[in-house]
């Protein structure tokens, strides 16, 4: 049942990473005019994406400045998922799998 859990956590943790690579992806394509976002269905992925993603980019966007007008946050978050929330789930399913917590 553990190994569902967490299995599952990281499944979950690795589809959010594709949400925020996607949200990047639609800004950039936006931002360049390849994509109309007076589209509706351009409007409402983009929508639905920057909703998945500004809560935990905003707050990283209040603690890293923008450089040379470029948004640093997304490559801060996936770098905080990658290095640090990955690794501290795994250590503890490791832990509940030996029995030491």
């Amino acid at each position: 049942m553990i190994t569902i859990v967490f299995r599952l956590l990281f499944e979950l943790i690795q589809l959010y990473t594709w949400v925020v690579l996607l949200a990047c992806l639609f800004s950039f394509l936006i931002g360049f005019g390849i994509l109309d976002p007076r589209e509706r269905i351009v409007w409402k992925i983009y929508n639905f994406l920057s909703r998945m993603t500004e809560p935990l980019l905003q707050p990283i966007r209040n603690i890293l400045p923008p450089v040379a007008n470029i948004d640093l946050s997304p490559i801060a978050l996936l770098l905080l998922i990658q290095y640090v929330l990955c690794p501290i789930l795994g250590k503890i399913y490791g832990m509940m799998l030996v029995g030491i917590a």
